[in-house]
């Protein structure tokens, strides 16, 4: 595009040269023509730059996703950051009657930000639109969603339309890192206006989960001695439910040698790009000789025990992520002595429709070399210990609990120069809402290592991060979980399990060192004395005796408010138990019992806000679309 406008004005300015003096009159025009032409020119090229491509509609669009299982809506994506703006495209394949897109907190038809497309059956309208607690529609005074263009493509409607991150409109989504819940919906009838749009109505509607704001990677030279190798299932019939974890164990060559891997990528089934839903490589324990060769699903009962050994996360893919790249300098090791041969693929299927007879064999491509780059990649888990001395009482909304990495242990383990974090992984069980990782030092928090105020236990990968975080020895690196159970009876205790729960970040780093798990709970001793005063302070007994485990105890508490409040209190200030552990699961030396939380004295400042105090709007009537007079079906 931009080529061909440049070319265009030096053919013009060429030709002006060739031809005869005009007059004064007509040298005005033509120079007014020439500096509106360039002034297009110009504004187009910055508009390609803001898009990061040359064409909005193939390749100035970095990320993809198909939104619906069967693949009837396609959404396509970028974003300026210096305008600080979303470009959307999304591409319906047979549109009826209009759709809904748009965002909302856990992916809910409530309190959703919304870009409505709809027919009365002659004309087509388009409007920024928000829904409240009972699924109605409402024109926003706002309009936000700011469409660009709309028409009919050989594949079917393309629509293309933006909207800024932050809008300072009470009814707008906030558009930050971390996981972005979208939700969709296909009208099949047209309606006669935007609130008459009923979403309990909607036969084909739903949600998708992606990381909308993706860091901007510099993709660093590659090696000529580069190979590549899948870890694929194979041939796997997808089984007609909704959600599905499969289990795959693949072996390296005998004799592998160790090599750095550089970069990875997905590899997936063509039509199945809306089921496969993330994927994830893990490198079994070397310490066991042999692994079962499984292919099945991962909650089976026939699925052998050995396979929880293999936990160590070589490569994670979700739904919308590209190609992963490792810094310049760094590798991840896999193969040689002290590592194991095999390796066990996780493909989460997300399956809604139910579709029968589907088979499979997606994985993902890892891409290695020989010319070891000079240092080791490392992975370290932050967080809290699985141990079910951290839980969380039933009905709560928000309930927080955190897992300190101390400076002591920094101190101890870290080199002088530190460690560089360049990658993340966040991770709870099924009740988890917002994870974050804060760096302190000297008391003071000093940034954020990664943040999703948005998670879901459904769409776990490896991110990027937007700039390497440095890590030196005697900081502290705090994370801390948002859990939600309202939906539970009885108290939610840390475990592997399932139904328990987790709180981790594995950080991804360089250069690696020998601590592999830097994290921590609460003092057993001190919830021993819970226990012991929510028994004197409550009717019914709460059995403290030596024999009874932790989680009796808690199945056991009455969940008043205030044995809700003194357990909340106890996690914040009582001692921790520190886990600074090398990679053979040995602690590093000192004493790490009953340790004093890290006082922070400095907490980061909260983003200023530019908004203006909210004016009352009139009200606004919704965009006409002309589909280049093709009517809708």
């Amino acid at each position: 595009m931009t080529r061909s406008l440049l070319f265009y004005l030096r053919m013009q300015t060429a030709r002006m040269k060739q031809k005869p003096r005009p007059s004064c009159l007509t040298l005005k025009l033509r120079e007014v023509a020439s500096m509106y032409f360039t002034g297009v020119a110009i504004f187009l090229v910055i508009l390609v730059v803001a898009l990061q491509g040359t064409d909005p509609r193939e390749s100035g669009f970095l990320y993809r996703v198909s939104l619906d299982p069967q693949g009837l809506l396609e959404l396509s994506w970028n974003i300026s950051y210096p305008l600080q703006e979303v470009y959307f495209q999304i591409l319906v394949k047979e549109l009826k009657y209009g759709i809904l897109f748009g965002m909302s907190d856990r992916g809910g038809f409530q309190n959703a930000d919304l870009a409505v497309l709809w027919s009365d059956g002659r004309q087509s309208y388009f409007a920024d639109a928000w829904s409240d607690q009972d699924e109605r529609l409402h024109m926003d005074p706002q309009q936000n969603y700011r469409l660009i263009s709309a028409h009919q493509t050989a594949e079917g409607l393309s629509l293309l339309f933006k909207r800024a991150f932050s809008t300072c409109d009470p009814k707008d989504y906030l558009i930050e890192d971390g996981t972005v819940h979208l939700i969709y919906g296909i009208l099949e009838k047209p309606v006669p206006s935007l609130q008459a749009i009923s979403v309990s109505a909607l036969l084909w509607k739903g949600l998708q989960r992606v990381q909308l704001l993706k860091p901007i990677i510099r993709i660093p030279p590659l090696p000529g001695d580069l190979k590549t190798m899948e870890i694929r299932a194979v041939d796997v019939e997808i089984p007609s439910q909704e959600t599905t974890y499969w289990c795959f164990i693949q072996e390296l060559p005998e004799d592998f040698p160790k090599h750095h891997i550089i970069m990875y990528e997905p590899v997936i089934t063509e039509g199945n790009e809306a089921i496969v839903h993330h994927m994830e490589v893990f490198q079994c324990a070397a310490n066991f000789n042999t692994f079962p060769h499984y292919n099945g699903p991962c909650d089976s009962k026939m699925k052998p025990e050995r396979l929880n050994y293999c936990r160590h996360v070589l490569a994670a893919w979700a739904m919308g992520a590209q190609a992963f790249y490792y810094p310049e300098d760094a590798g991840l090791a896999f193969g040689g002595p002290g590592s194991s041969k095999f390796m066990r693929l996780e493909i989460h299927y997300h399956n809604p429709l139910e579709l029968k007879g589907r088979h499979d064999s997606s994985g993902i491509r890892l891409y290695y070399t020989a010319s070891l780059r000079p240092y080791n990649a490392g992975i370290m888990e932050l967080g809290l210990v699985y141990t079910p001395v951290m839980a969380i009482p039933p009905g709560e909304t928000h309930f927080h609990l955190t897992g300190y990495c101390t400076d002591k242990c920094t101190q101890l383990a870290l080199p002088p120069s530190g460690i560089h974090i360049f990658a993340s992984q966040l991770h709870t069980h099924l009740t988890g809402r917002s994870v974050e990782t804060v760096l302190s030092r000297e008391g003071r928090e000093e940034e954020i290592v990664n943040m999703d105020k948005h998670y879901s236990p459904h769409f776990q990968e490896i991110r990027m991060l937007k700039k390497i975080v440095t890590v030196f020895p005697g900081d502290v690196l705090r994370t801390t979980c948002m859990y939600n159970t309202e939906d539970r009876t009885k108290a939610t205790v840390g475990g592997f399990g399932i139904m328990e729960e987790m709180c981790v970040n594995y950080i991804h780093y360089y250069p690696q060192t020998e601590l592999e798990l830097c994290k921590s709970a609460i003092d057993l001793g001190y919830l021993h004395r819970y226990f012991n005063l929510v028994n004197r302070f409550n009717d019914e007994d709460v059995c403290t005796c030596p024999e009874t485990s932790v989680t009796e105890q808690f199945a056991s508490v009455p969940w008043n408010s205030f044995n809700r409040d003194v357990l909340k209190s106890l996690y914040d200030f009582a001692p921790i138990s520190m886990h600074c552990n090398k990679s053979s699961a040995v602690l590093f030396p000192g004493e790490w019992e009953r340790q004093p939380v890290p006082k922070i004295t400095e907490i980061l400042p909260e983003p200023e806000s530019s908004c203006e105090p909210n004016l009352v709007r009139p009200p606004v009537s919704p965009t006409l679309v002309k589909l280049n007079k093709v009517p809708l079906k």
